[in-house]
């Protein structure tokens, strides 16, 4: 499994980039949302990847965020959803904008994606209900570190649900490390 790719961006044709690794290039596809935020050519570059594996073909997909690659992985998840579409999903739409769809259960603006049709966007909007970077799903709540957002998905990762997570992070110091969080989080819960 290639999980992560830290190089110098040697290419870009959207929707593929060229990684140089120590000599090594790899060639991934990313959405647009992540290639228009990439850095120039010849600059170093941190991809998150998602490496798929077919009876045809070994690709290898790359996020500039962790939610990117949440959400994509769970797009893929989706039967009649494959690699393609979620890359038209997340370059259609950002996280927070295919959340806000979700909880809205809007297919409107699923819809407006090359690609998706009726059929599509209501399987979507049905398949990923409740999965769907949660946290951003839910209007009013922001996490205020990135300690406090990766303890939130480790608790839903977990099987906590939205809810439990929240309050349990609630409860937490604003300034608590990630495993110091989660550690109390889990002792709170399990009360």
């Amino acid at each position: 499994m290639i999980s992560r790719l830290v190089g110098e961006l040697a290419g870009k044709a959207p929707p593929f980039v060229l990684v140089d690794v120590h000599g090594v290039g790899y060639e991934v596809q990313v959405p647009m949302s992540t290639f228009y935020n990439l850095p120039e050519l010849g600059a170093k570059v941190t991809l998150l990847t998602q490496f798929i594996v077919r009876e045809d073909a070994q690709l290898l997909f790359g996020f500039l965020t962790a939610g990117e690659r949440e959400s994509f992985r769970e797009l893929v998840k989706i039967s009649g959803v494959g690699p393609r579409i979620a890359l038209a999903l997340l370059s259609g739409l950002n996280t927070e904008e295919l959340a806000q769809a979700v909880s809205a259960q809007d297919a409107s603006r699923l819809v407006k994606v090359p690609g998706i049709g009726k059929k599509t966007a209501e399987r979507l909007l049905l398949e990923l209900k409740g999965k769907l970077a949660p946290a951003l799903a839910t209007p009013g709540w922001a996490a205020t570190s990135d300690a406090q957002g990766d303890i939130l998905q480790a608790l839903i990762a977990l099987g906590y649900s939205d809810k439990e997570a929240q309050a349990a992070l609630k409860q937490l110091p604003p300034d608590a490390s990630v495993s110091d969080g989660i550690k109390q989080a889990l002792k709170s819960l399990a009360r």
